[in-house]
């Protein structure tokens, strides 16, 4: 055998690689590795294209046996591998971000990732040069490889994740992250101010800066980020409003408002689908919720050993239902479209839908056998009503520990029916989501691991391009502690920021601290602010522009203003400590922040002894209040609001869906359950424990707001009858007249609940028109 020239091969000393993962498929046999090409041997010039980039070889490739062998320095370059050779043992060790190839050639052996196997075909040395298998230098680095005998050109495309790639691989990467999680354990702290509502429930949507369309006078969804959509149970064209009732669509021509009429009810059958969020523009209406497949599945094989047996199987599906609404008469479902799993969430950008969702993998089943239950599947009514599996060679994992989850993203084109959904598939999970026009972020908790008995919380982020319908993953980040909900995300200018929570604030010696990081675009670590607030943890997080906004709580309301201008050296520019706390900051303008939250009270406390125990903050009415951070060194409460008493709730303080906002209208309105405390006396309270109010009201506030007169409530709407607040009592629970959203079209007010849809005049509130909505 002749040595390799050492001219071919580069000495740079191979980086070390800062995290492993097991892998590549343990394979059966060397075939497994080295698949063939679907072509004769012949004559002719091969071409290689990796990454849409031509290679170029001093000896040109070739097919020997089927195989097509290359100069193999060129190949590992294009893939981003370091290599280094070892004349001593005569052996090529290539180091790529995710794996690591040795071949031994005075063995003819390759090391994959610690899997030995053996070569075939063996390497061709040709005037002092090596050549080796195309598809499997390129396969081994985790790149995907096919071959174009027509063109006799092979194209190479790099992942920048591993592949799972076999049944058995997927049992092994499974198994490793079972172990590991054995040695961990679980930590929750859903803690909230005693008797609390729950200000710390995620909130499955997104939200937009924007507060109307441009060009029509009719308000949109309230959204995170301007020109990402978000799904919702109310939707309007400006003419027509798009409503999710009791699992129906009801469609309601709402122009002109004194003429009101339901044109349009769509039926979903009950336990099949269940819909969650719509979407409607100009041509279509999308609904997006949980379809359950009662298809009957084969009962597993149990062993006589196991005394607790798992769950029965159950197939649950995220469904995408079209609709062609250009015809208001005949509208018409023209496409449906399901992912395997439990909904995350979605996004729409112009004619593209985004959907994400988790798909549990069976651990029992996989691990004993039953490969049916490995690999996740969807469905495009564009290509067949059957199911679609997604194989083993286009799954792809995240370095590190995956959870048992199937993390599914695809891409939809609605002005392109014709056009396949992108589907991409990832061992893995998500549970919050932030997008851009152009970028997805799934976030989902994990544990760090060292040195620490207790391992610590982590968010794990994974960032997605989004390339027309196309979900692409580009980086991986990871920070100390938790988020709150999508709005501890946003991106900047190429940086991502995100807001955690470490520790707790009440298990003794385990001091709970806020945190903001920002990362770069391969999300890593570029500058951070830590420490913040000790003893407290994050209610809400806003970020705008160079600047972010977060509010903790414990006892007091502390608003931080953070300069973020300089992402490498992020700093707080003031604070202001208030009682009560903000579930929810929206931007009024860039020196102005709305917040929505709870009003407090401290009261002392006894032990069990009677003894002094200190003091404990309790929730008390709604609370809205406008900052002003024009001084950012001196953050401001100009005005406040408090709405009702103890007991007093809305959905915007979970969802900031339910907020309607219009500047330019001097506008602010939103459902509210309103408790209120007759008599009230303030030295008093049961056992120094506040009251609770008595339920008097359901129905939106509409408030004026301006920076000279702050909250002025310019009126209420309810759609509940004198009778219903009568036969009320002291609480008032679910209702088919629950006001659940309010929209503005031109100069009325719409409210919408289960069971009616209000017009009043925007300008005085009088009422235009009530219809009841067919039940």
């Amino acid at each position: 055998m002749k040595s390799l020239s050492l001219k071919n091969v580069s000495k740079k000393n191979v980086k070390k690689i800062g995290f492993l993962v097991t892998l590549l498929l343990v394979m059966v046999g060397a075939f497994c590795l080295f698949s063939t090409f679907d072509t004769a041997n012949g004559q002719g010039e091969i071409k290689v294209i990796c990454n849409n980039k031509t290679l170029k070889f001093d000896v040109q490739p070739r097919i020997v046996d089927n195989y097509v062998f290359v100069p193999f320095r060129t190949v590992f370059e294009a893939l981003d591998a370091q290599v280094t050779w070892d004349e001593k043992t005569g052996t090529i060790k290539a180091v790529s971000e995710q794996s690591v190839l040795e071949i031994n050639l005075h063995e003819n052996t390759a090391i994959i990732k610690g899997n030995k196997v053996t070569l075939s075909p063996k390497p061709i040395i040709e005037n002092g040069q090596t050549l080796l298998p195309l598809r499997f230098v390129s396969e081994a680095l985790y790149a995907r490889v096919s071959w174009d005998g027509a063109r006799k050109t092979v194209y190479i495309e790099k992942n920048k994740l591993p592949v799972v790639g076999s049944y058995q691989n997927l049992k092994k990467i499974l198994e490793s992250s079972e172990t590991a999680r054995r040695e961990e354990y679980q930590i929750t702290d859903n803690e909230n101010v005693s008797g609390g509502a729950g200000a710390g429930a995620q909130v499955p949507a997104s939200q937009d800066m924007s507060e109307s369309r441009k060009s029509a006078d009719y308000s949109t969804t309230n959204i995170q980020v301007e020109g990402v959509d978000e799904g919702d149970l109310i939707k309007t064209d400006g003419t027509y409003i798009y409503q999710l009732n009791n699992n129906r669509v009801v469609i309601t021509r709402a122009v002109p408002a004194e003429k009101m009429a339901v044109t349009d009810i769509i039926n979903f059958t009950a336990g099949e689908f269940s819909p969650q969020e719509l979407y409607v523009d100009d041509k279509h209406m999308v609904v997006i919720g949980s379809s359950y497949d009662n298809r009957p599945m084969a009962k597993p094989g149990i062993s006589e050993d196991i005394r607790i047996y798992p769950p029965m199987p159950r197939s649950q599906t995220v469904k995408a239902v079209i609709y062609d609404i250009r015809d208001k008469n005949k509208i018409k479902e023209i496409r449906v479209a399901e992912l395997e799993g439990s909904y995350i969430s979605s996004r729409k950008v112009g004619s593209l839908v985004y959907l994400t969702a988790n798909k549990y993998l069976d651990y029992y089943r996989i691990m004993n056998g039953e490969e049916s239950a490995a690999l996740p599947i969807y469905r495009d009514s564009m290509l067949k009503d059957t199911d679609i599996k997604i194989p083993y060679q286009d799954i792809c994992y995240f370095p590190g520990r995956p959870q048992p989850n199937y993390l599914l993203a695809a891409g939809l084109d609605l002005n392109h029916p014709d056009k396949e959904m992108k589907v991409a598939a990832f061992l893995g999970a998500g549970q919050n989501i932030y997008a851009t026009a152009d970028s997805l972020y799934a976030a989902v908790t994990g544990y760090q691991t060292g040195e620490k008995v207790a391992p610590e919380l982590n968010t794990l982020v994974y960032k997605f391009t989004l390339d027309q319908g196309e979900v692409k993953f580009a980086a991986q980040g990871e920070v100390p502690g938790t988020i709150l909900n999508q709005f501890s995300m946003d991106e900047h200018q190429g940086f991502f920021r995100i807001a955690t929570t470490i520790g707790s604030t009440w298990r003794s010696g385990d001091t709970s601290k806020n945190n903001v990081y920002i990362l770069d675009g391969k999300m890593k670590l570029a500058g951070k602010i830590e420490d913040i607030a000790p003893g407290e943890r994050i209610y809400s997080a806003r970020f705008i522009g160079d600047r972010g906004y977060m509010v903790t709580f414990k006892n007091v309301d502390p608003l931080f203003v953070l300069d973020l201008k300089d992402p490498r050296k992020p700093k707080i520019l003031g604070a202001l400590k208030i009682p009560g706390y903000s579930d929810y900051l929206h931007p009024y303008d860039e020196n102005h922040i709305i917040s929505f939250g709870k009003d407090t009270v401290e009261l002392s406390q006894k032990d069990g002894q009677g003894k002094d125990a200190g003091t404990m903050a309790f929730y008390q009415g709604m609370k809205i209040a406008l900052f002003d951070v024009s001084d950012v060194t001196h953050p401001v409460q100009k005005f406040q609001e408090i709405i009702g008493d103890r007991g007093t709730d809305s959905e915007l303080l979970r969802n900031h869906k339910a907020l309607l906002f219009s500047r330019e209208k001097n506008l602010l309105a939103f459902p509210v359950t309103v408790m209120e405390i007759k008599n009230k006396n303030p030295n008093q309270s049961q056992n120094n424990f506040p009251d609770y109010g008595e339920f008097t009201f359901q129905g939106a506030y509409v408030y004026q707001l301006d920076l000279a007169k702050g909250f002025d409530l310019k009126g209420t709407i309810t759609h509940l009858s004198q009778e219903d607040y009568t036969k009320a009592g002291l609480n008032w629970y679910s209702n088919a007249k629950n006001i659940e959203r309010i929209i503005y079209i031109g100069d009325t007010l719409y409210t919408l609940s289960p069971g009616m849809i209000k017009a009043n005049n925007l300008n005085n509130l009088t009422e235009i028109m009530s219809l009841e909505i067919p039940q």
